[in-house]
């Protein structure tokens, strides 16, 4: 598994091998899949079928797709405004972390339901535990701050049967707090994820989301609309991403023997440093960086546990042999 400390970054340069969505897009597949994606199919300049990324309604009807497709996702939607994340780059992360389980498995993935993730900050969109359980029969346990996420999450999940006993969702009621009152005492989970807020305020996404678009070559007058959508609890936080991750290195370590591996994308680069500072802090005993690379987009998580090898090898003898 690429694995690196922030001093010694280690780049990839293709998805993860078991990741579906690697070789790109079969749009035969998934327009037979999902017939109203059809509309929004062009041929590029280089005469491949494709969409227009800024446009969110052929965002979000691709990932109908592909989650219908891949996943066996019959049913999908979530309400206008809100995050509609690019399945690959999330396939890619459910992977990886699955690598990271099974190096304390004898190398062996753990599946089925007996392995339980924690997922702050499921969204509106539900996207992790879907892949999570469709690829490796996981169980999960969503978390957000947000009643209308948590609301469009339940619905994706009470409309599919093959979700219905596989996710839990929870409504964090203490917006200041991320693992505190998410976990239950005597509870225990096998992993955490989490896709945090990358921006400091408002005006500070609007201006990723202009970025996005001169990156995309797109020209407006308009103020762009992210094509991937966002509420504020989504992509905001006080102080930004490297706030959202020092909190949550200090309110791991009251779950330290409650949890496996805790892990976290971190978007900006400099952010790897702030977080290992505050791991090295708070007394982690293992840490890695795993980097990720989606197209022209460089992405990394951020994994720690505060139990040694022995102890990690007894958790998996104990929770998954």
């Amino acid at each position: 598994m690429p694995a690196s400390t922030p001093n010694n970054p280690e780049v990839k340069t293709t998805m993860h091998p078991r990741n579906r969505h690697r070789m790109g897009y079969d749009f035969k597949a998934l327009l037979k899949a999902t017939p109203p994606l059809r509309p929004f199919v062009a041929v590029n300049e280089y005469g491949n079928q494709t969409i227009n990324f800024a446009d969110p309604d052929a965002v979000k009807i691709l990932n109908r797709a592909l989650l219908k497709h891949h996943y066996g996702v019959g049913y999908w939607d979530i309400p206008a405004g809100f995050l509609c994340p690019p399945i690959p780059g999330r396939a890619d992360y459910v992977h990886y972390v699955a690598d990271l389980l099974a190096a304390a498995n004898g190398n062996m993935i753990p599946k089925g339901k007996q392995v339980l993730v924690l997922d702050i900050g499921v969204g509106a969109n539900c996207v992790y535990p879907i892949i999570g359980h469709q690829e490796y029969g996981w169980s999960f346990i969503g978390t957000d701050i947000d009643p209308a996420a948590i609301e469009s999450a339940q619905n994706i999940i009470s409309k599919n049967d093959n979700l219905k006993d596989a996710i839990e969702l929870r409504l964090q009621k203490h917006r200041a707090d991320i693992f505190i009152f998410a976990i239950k005492p005597g509870e225990v989970f096998d992993l955490t994820i989490c896709n945090p807020p990358f921006h400091a305020s408002v005006k500070e996404a609007a201006e990723g989301s202009r970025r996005k678009w001169n990156n995309l070559g797109l020209k407006t007058d308009k103020e762009p609309v992210l094509n991937f959508g966002g509420q504020n609890a989504e992509l905001w936080y006080p102080g930004g991403e490297a706030s959202f991750l020092k909190l949550m290195a200090t309110q791991s370590t009251r779950f330290a023997k409650q949890c496996l591996w805790f892990s976290s994308l971190v978007s900006k680069k400099e952010n790897l440093r702030v977080l290992y500072n505050a791991l090295q802090k708070a007394g982690a005993t293992e840490v890695q960086t795993i980097n990720m690379l989606q197209g022209q987009k460089v992405s990394r998580i951020m994994t720690w546990t505060f139990l040694s090898p022995e102890e990690q090898q007894q958790w998996a003898k104990k929770r998954w042999q």
